[in-house]
């Protein structure tokens, strides 16, 4: 039975119509992995991919609650439980007013391959809704979490389905959703990760994405017998991944140059140091103010309006949100002699951007595997959970090293080029696919 990309990207759309983010995020993949499926009849026959590429599951539903002026609000819930041939469905809630079924869809998909890739026994899912925090009270996060969870509570459990945070969902709203679920269920679960350490969190889970996301970094530079200790860095963001990711490159000896927002970024050229990150740290998490603000404080430039890839580096770090890197700003970072892209955010690359890098052989690290940190610790947060014991900070940070460690290595097996060059992102598709696919096929036609 053949199968050609374009007779399965023609299929795909046929059933997606109109959800533009999912079809770019199965189009990609099905780039890397439709060769291999030339090769390998067994999965082909099965339509393997073509069964992930449907979700198992769709749940969507109405959130009402009640806003501090007494007035009723309305907003809508996803639950995208997409695979589960490996384990119960992991992934994140993201409370954003762009959330829609296709953004959901698209995040769920990477999430299959992602958690197939740390080796931990987990699906793939993704939920939220288009409720966004911002500009909100604590009791209307509070009303609308407790809401959200009375529905949601009937679709996840520790063996089911285990929501994670995501944009917009951060240590407070995992509190009340985790409060809510136990005052329903009268049950005291690990259904839901990132919570805090003192009820059942794990230790640097917070920085997990971040740090995760610098040590494959530092795995791809190994390789090349390379180091990051005095490399500059440009990263995009200001948020959870970027924060830390920044902190992890500063205490690796490497030159942060640049952190953003929606507004604009600052570049400062003697480097961010951890003074000025902790400033940055207190500015976004409990001010909620803008990153100009550090411009100003600190005597940097600061660009409105703009992005950071025409700041002159060696690796460069995206880790604010999808398609932020296109076709043009790939070309100037390779005219700037950049050396290594890793998306802290999932998708932020284009696929033009993606095949710049590619051609000019700088080393490209897609979100599944470059940002697989957070979703790891996730994962031991549940182990923790289930044999009701923390793990010191030091054992998970060694275990997540561990972890991006395996995922640099299962890349390299299955994205090593006859030139030496590492296809990063072939060698994560086709790596997180096996995995699945053996388990599918070992399960029977479900």
């Amino acid at each position: 039975m053949d199968l050609s990309k374009e007779q399965f990207i023609e299929d795909i759309k046929k059933r997606n119509a109109g959800e533009a983010e999912f079809l770019q995020a199965v189009e990609e993949v099905a780039e890397t992995i439709i060769p291999f499926l030339q090769k390998h009849p067994e999965y082909r026959n099965a339509k393997i991919l073509e069964r992930i590429a449907e979700p198992e599951r769709v749940i969507i539903f109405r959130v009402p609650w009640l806003n501090d002026r007494g007035e009723v609000e309305i907003n809508r819930g996803f639950r995208v439980q997409m695979n589960s041939a490996i384990g119960p469905y992991k992934g994140g809630l993201r409370f954003h007013g762009s959330v829609n079924l296709s953004v959901l869809k698209f995040l769920a998909f990477e999430q299959v391959f992602k958690n197939s890739l740390t080796g931990l026994p987990m699906g793939g899912g993704k939920g939220g809704s288009d409720f966004d925090p911002k500009g909100k009270s604590d009791n209307e996060v509070m009303k609308f979490c407790q809401s959200f969870m009375t529905e949601l509570y009937r679709h996840v459990g520790a063996d089911i389905d285990i929501p994670a945070g995501d944009i917009g969902v951060g240590s407070r709203e995992i509190g009340y959703l985790f409060g809510q679920y136990k005052r329903i269920k009268g049950e005291f679960t690990g259904v839901l990760t990132g919570k805090g350490f003192e009820w059942g969190g794990s230790q640097i889970r917070p920085e997990a994405t971040g740090y995760g996301l610098v040590y494959f970094v530092e795995e791809i530079l190994k390789q090349q017998k390379q180091e990051i200790k005095g490399k500059t860095v440009v990263i995009s963001g200001s948020g959870n991944v970027a924060q830390f990711a920044a902190e992890k490159c500063i205490e690796e000896g490497a030159k942060v140059l640049t952190l953003s927002d929606s507004d604009g970024f600052i570049y400062n050229k003697k480097g961010i140091d951890l003074e000025g990150l902790a400033y940055i740290k207190d500015l976004k998490n409990k001010e909620r103010g803008r990153i100009s603000e550090y411009a100003e404080k600190f005597g940097c430039e600061y660009y409105p309006n703009e992005k950071p890839w025409r700041i002159k580096c060696d690796i460069a770090l995206p880790n604010a949100t999808q398609n932020e890197l296109d076709e043009q700003d790939a070309k100037q970072l390779a005219k700037n002699g950049c050396i290594c892209v890793a998306e802290g955010a999932n998708m932020p690359c284009t696929p033009a951007a993606i095949a710049v890098f590619n051609k000019e052989h700088i080393y490209f690290a897609p979100g599944k595997a470059a940002n697989a940190g957070g979703v790891a610790v996730s994962g031991l947060e549940m182990s923790q959970n289930s044999l009701r014991y923390a793990w010191t900070r030091k054992e998970v940070d060694q275990r997540l090293k561990q972890i991006m460690h395996d995922i640099h290595s299962i890349c390299v097996k299955y994205g090593k080029e006859k030139d030496g060059y590492v296809n990063y992102e072939k060698g994560a598709n086709i790596g997180g696919f096996v995995k699945i696919a053996d388990a599918m096929l070992a399960q029977g036609l479900v």
